[in-house]
């Protein structure tokens, strides 16, 4: 008996899985991570671009995988829900990502390597446990943390120490998205007081707040933040949630735009990351971000 031939996902679908529209921030994480540890060549900063991409997509695609029974019941339509693809490919595709995420580590040496290997470790561990988790959020962080810490090591070598600051900073910012985004599907937030996590990007840049640099990306972080927080609490229009969790996403870019500037960073550079914001709220009408 012959096998019945499944057809091939829609372009659309993967993509969504994948939650492709928020990658920009992905790649201004590794530009501030870079600019922390000292600068990196273009070819360098490419190649841990692309890693940390499989990460990220891969991530996406096994949330979807352990989420697919909740989504069902929550968010039916889901593409797994829908049928548009099987369990069994997002499953292979999610972790076919993470491995060659950490394949792409391995030239920047063994520091570098074990930072892949833990961040897939970390990226799994979320996917598999965050339903009914109250620290979900605190590994939420740590992802994006290791991203920094990844990053870092790819480009000195070694684990530094000028990454551990911005890093607990981009640690609380998404800390803070991921407590919100874990209302989503109800449109509300309960307690508000866990946004107050927002603020540690902005704390940690008072050192140098008087370069001017960092007072333009402090603000415009600010304002983002402000933004999402008034959508949050006040919920003017239907969907206020979503969209405040897409809008603080977004602002990851910005939270990168303030490490570069603390780091001394050059304005171009700043200028770069904080571009980053409208480009992904550009994708997020395209491909939902959440």
């Amino acid at each position: 008996m012959s096998a019945i031939a499944r057809p091939m996902p829609a372009l659309s679908t993967l993509l969504r899985l994948g939650r492709i529209s928020n990658l920009p921030t992905v790649w201004t994480n590794v530009i501030a991570g870079s600019v922390i540890a000292g600068g990196a060549p273009p070819h360098q900063l490419a190649l841990i671009s692309c890693a940390m991409t499989a990460f990220y997509v891969g991530g996406m695609y096994l949330n979807d995988f352990f989420d697919r029974a909740a989504d069902a019941r929550d968010r039916p339509g889901r593409p797994i829900d829908a049928g548009e693809i099987t369990a069994a490919a997002v499953s292979r595709i999610g972790f076919g990502l993470l491995a060659t995420g950490v394949v792409l580590m391995l030239p920047f040496g063994f520091a570098a390597a074990a930072c892949g290997v833990l961040l897939a470790a970390t990226i799994v561990l979320y996917d598999v446990w965050h339903k009914g988790n109250a620290l979900s959020p605190i590994v939420m962080g740590l992802c994006r943390a290791l991203v920094y810490v990844g990053a870092c090591a790819a480009v000195t070598g070694s684990l530094s120490t000028a990454a551990p600051v911005g890093a607990f900073a981009l640690a609380c910012h998404v800390a803070g998205i991921t407590y919100a985004a874990k209302q989503e599907s109800l449109n509300r937030v309960g307690n508000l007081w866990p946004l107050l996590m927002l603020a540690a990007p902005l704390l940690a840049a008072w050192p140098a707040a008087a370069a001017g640099p960092v007072v333009g990306a402090v603000v415009l972080l600010l304002a983002a933040d402000a933004r999402a927080v008034h959508l949050l609490a006040a919920r003017p229009l239907p969907g206020a949630v979503p969209l405040a969790v897409s809008g603080l996403i977004a602002a990851i870019c910005l939270v990168d735009a303030v490490a570069v500037a603390s780091a001394g960073g050059h304005i171009v550079t700043v200028t770069l990351c904080a571009l980053g914001y409208p480009l992904t709220r550009m994708f997020q009408k395209v491909i939902p971000g959440t």
